[in-house]
């Protein structure tokens, strides 16, 4: 079960782990789409790449820790009807990369910054088809939250259990044509019956790295 004892265990071992050296590259090179992947690890275009944050929002429930994707509306870009984390681009008013992680999870799902403590970061990652550079945070908030969802950027939420990122029933692998033509070999997180892939499935499985070394630990 997810008791109080539990919950402050685990997120001070996640606090820890965070803190220490990254899974990093060669935990997300595990579902990065295929064959190409080294543009995607080029220092020097992340360096001058728009700059973005996300946000893992994880909040204990029924026994269970969980967190919060979105699927993003039919738009005109690269990303549209994708499932991804809370998140967007930094803004000038943003204090730093954290700071615009947590002010686009509450625009967007609605859970205020002021609730959730920060435990850490992820490695950055670049996107080089929207080029953006994105840091994962990491947050925790003690109770359910009360979503409210942004329509125009959020189609719908998808909440799902942490346990699931290191189920492999749930790390599948399919062909995907690109709008350039190009078919790729994408591996994705089946969750909820929805493919979660790229710079999101990249990002989740450095976390998902993380995670089992934290339980592996116990």
């Amino acid at each position: 079960m997810t008791d109080n004892n539990y919950w402050k265990n685990f997120t001070q071992a996640l606090q820890l782990a965070l803190r220490a050296d990254p899974a990093g590259v060669e935990a997300q090179k595990e579902m990065a789409p295929l064959p190409d992947i080294s543009q995607r690890f080029d220092r020097e275009s992340a360096k001058k790449a728009r700059q973005s944050a996300v946000m893992i929002l994880l909040y204990p429930i029924d026994g269970r820790i969980q967190f919060p994707l979105i699927l993003r509306p039919q738009y005109p870009g690269v990303h549209s009807g994708q499932v991804a984390l809370p998140g967007g681009k930094y803004e000038e008013s943003d204090r730093d990369l954290i700071h615009t992680a947590l002010r686009e999870m509450q625009e967007e799902i609605g859970v205020s910054m002021e609730d959730v403590k920060v435990l850490g970061q992820l490695s950055e990652l670049y996107v080089p088809p929207s080029n953006f550079n994105i840091l994962p945070v990491v947050g925790v908030i003690s109770q359910t939250p009360q979503f409210i969802l942004e329509e125009k950027e959020v189609e719908e939420l998808v909440v799902t259990d942490l346990e699931v990122l290191n189920d492999p029933s749930k790390r599948k692998q399919k062909q995907m044509t690109f709008y350039s033509g190009v078919k790729v070999d994408v591996p994705y997180f089946d969750i909820k019956d929805k493919i979660v892939w790229g710079a999101t499935a990249m990002i989740l499985s450095e976390f998902a790295t993380i995670i089992n070394n934290i339980n592996n630990q116990k």
